[in-house]
């Protein structure tokens, strides 16, 4: 982990954040097409098809895989597992705006969890950049107006996301340990795929569990089908491709500043599917989430 941020990694963990906006505005048309942690099993198994035929040696006997499924059987509990189920769970109960508004913690919890399991000092500079980016996140959620904060009502919907929080941050720093073999992890997909393995037993468990416990269905249709190629080609495959390269280029500390860019991409969105012009609300915001990234990468002198 060398803490490098050149602009090929800005632009490496740029594309995250916006492929995680339009994972959550697809997770919010579909609700009500397919209960939310079977949603989250669907994808993976269709991004498991999709790494197949670039990873197929990891399923054989002597695969290098099996001497380390401790170490990628927890990184696929929080990113593969947990992260987005909790994540569509929270979207059947609370609203975008709160579920961003939680969200807008990540900053916070990457600096904590690095500081107390991984012993990593937090600079001031740190700090001072996760100010202004949840400054910049709650101008995009107040929309100009801080009265509309105070008129925010925290459902269960609002922990789920907390939670979500917390493992995509432990998800981070545990890729930073480098514990598993060179020819896995120098191969992107291997590196993915070797997650996808046991995230889908989590998962199916999970989804079983749904099945079991609610009144689960799904519609099928063309709507179903167009979100979940989205969330498994995008979503799924190229944000943790691309997260995971940027996290071992620039620690999990500074990356975890660019996920704040999800709310305001997820507001740019909003407002081409509703046909309004950008505000310059999203300009001053994206003036503070870019300040506290840049703030918050620069070395200590």
């Amino acid at each position: 982990m060398t803490q490098k941020l050149s602009p090929g990694t800005a632009l490496m963990l740029t594309v995250p954040p916006l492929l995680w906006a339009g994972n959550a505005v697809v997770g919010r048309l579909v609700s009500e097409l397919v209960p939310p942690i079977t949603l989250n099993f669907l994808r993976w198994a269709i991004a498991f098809f999709i790494l197949l035929p670039l990873t197929w040696q990891l399923l054989k006997p002597s695969s290098p895989l099996w001497p380390h499924w401790r170490r990628f059987a927890l990184l696929s509990l929080l990113g593969v597992g947990c992260y987005n189920a909790l994540q569509y769970l929270a979207l059947q109960t609370s609203t975008p705006l709160n579920v961003t508004l939680v969200a807008a913690s990540t900053p916070v919890f990457m600096l904590a969890i690095g500081a107390l399991f991984f012993k990593t000092p937090v600079r001031a500079a740190q700090w001072l950049g996760a100010a202004f980016s949840i400054a910049g996140v709650l101008v995009v959620l107040s929309r100009g107006d801080w009265e509309q904060l105070f008129q925010v009502q925290f459902v269960v919907g609002d922990i789920y996301i907390l939670l979500a929080v917390a493992c995509w941050a432990m998800y981070s720093w545990l890729l930073t340990q480098r514990n598993e073999p060179d020819e896995i992890r120098s191969n992107w997909a291997a590196f993915l795929m070797a997650q996808v393995i046991f995230g889908l037993g989590w998962a199916g468990m999970f989804t079983g569990a749904e099945w079991a416990l609610t009144d689960a269905h799904i519609t099928w249709g063309m709507p179903l089908y167009a979100a979940l190629a989205f969330v498994a080609i995008g979503p799924a495959v190229l944000a943790y491709r691309c997260w995971g390269l940027g996290v071992q280029t620039a620690g999990p500390a500074v990356a975890g500043f660019f996920a704040n860019l999800t709310p305001l991409f997820a507001a740019i969105m909003s407002s081409v599917f509703l046909g309004d012009l950008p505000k310059v609300y999203h300009a001053l915001a994206f003036a503070l989430i870019v300040s506290g990234i840049v703030v918050s990468s620069k070395r200590a002198s």
